[in-house]
């Protein structure tokens, strides 16, 4: 019995966790991470970018949000915003690789697609304030950010981690504060994936249901309120987007751009997040809110 024999006891279990260990530690490297996984649009962080980076991390920000969607299909849904599951490839400039596994709040592996403002407006304002943002949101202000960044060792940075560099992305340091340099961290999470655009077909072939706004005023107006006031004003003055009084768009036009959002513009597309019911309910707001 091996219970009265714990010299062969303890070979047997070190022999288990061994092989335990080969095959899913060491041998799964035979078939990944090799030239099939890189990808190519995948660039390494500038120095701006790996000064946000390391704040990130200092910060603590990684203890609750994770940076990889999963492959179950609702992790997509939610987080993937067109460019499906992580792949390893993405996460070729990543020292260390911030995975984790926790989601207190949202993971941020795609968070650059989902608000791409080429300003970083909402994720400025979301830094400085998140419930301004997201009212139930209980992630703490970070306004502290707005200090001035320490450049001391930037260069000494990315030649360390052997990052290409150029003068003029040093010279982009300047100036810049803690604040500057996570919002350009977080605008670039995501951005290198190709991705795969989504077409609003109820815009193109349906007609909006409702077209009177009292009897959904209710629903769109705390759909409005949860989902687009941050960006456009309780009273659709505009804050970050713009204002949405006076807007000339037809509803199947209103519609898509609810629906696929406007890259350019820095808008998401909420496709994913909300029915096509719900979309209709807030062009019937809006529409009404222009008259």
């Amino acid at each position: 019995m091996l219970e009265k024999n714990p010299v062969v006891f303890i070979i047997l279990a070190f022999a288990v966790i061994m092989v335990g260990t080969i095959v899913t530690m060491i041998a799964p490297f035979k078939w990944i991470n090799g030239p099939g996984d890189s990808i190519a649009e995948v660039k390494a962080y500038t120095p701006l970018q790996q000064e946000g980076r390391d704040i990130y991390m200092r910060e603590g920000c990684n203890n609750c949000h994770s940076q990889t969607v999963r492959t179950l299909a609702s992790d997509v849904e939610r987080y993937g915003n067109g460019a499906g599951y992580s792949r390893s490839g993405e996460f070729a400039y990543d020292r260390p690789f911030l995975w984790g596994s926790r989601r207190t709040g949202p993971d941020l592996a795609r968070i650059g697609l989902k608000y791409p403002d080429a300003k970083g407006a909402w994720h400025r304002k979301h830094m400085e304030n998140p419930q301004s943002v997201v009212p139930a949101s209980n992630m703490p202000a970070y306004a502290h950010l707005n200090v001035p960044l320490d450049t001391t060792y930037s260069e000494r940075k990315m030649k360390l981690l052997g990052f290409p560099y150029t003068q003029a992305d040093l010279d982009e340091l300047k100036g810049k504060t803690e604040m500057d340099a996570i919002v350009a961290y977080m605008r670039k999470l995501g951005t290198d994936v190709p991705v795969k655009t989504k077409t609003a077909a109820a815009a193109a072939t349906g007609e909006n249901p409702y077209r009177e706004l009292k009897p959904i005023e209710a629903e769109a107006k705390s759909l409005y309120a949860r989902e687009c006031s941050a960006c456009h004003g309780e009273k659709m003055e505009g804050v970050v987007g713009p204002k949405l009084k006076g807007i000339r768009l037809g509803d199947p036009e209103l519609f898509a751009v609810i629906a696929n959002g406007r890259t350019d513009k820095g808008m998401p597309g909420f496709q994913g997040t909300l029915g096509e019911q719900q979309v209709w309910k807030l062009v019937t707001l809006i529409r009404q809110g222009r008259d």
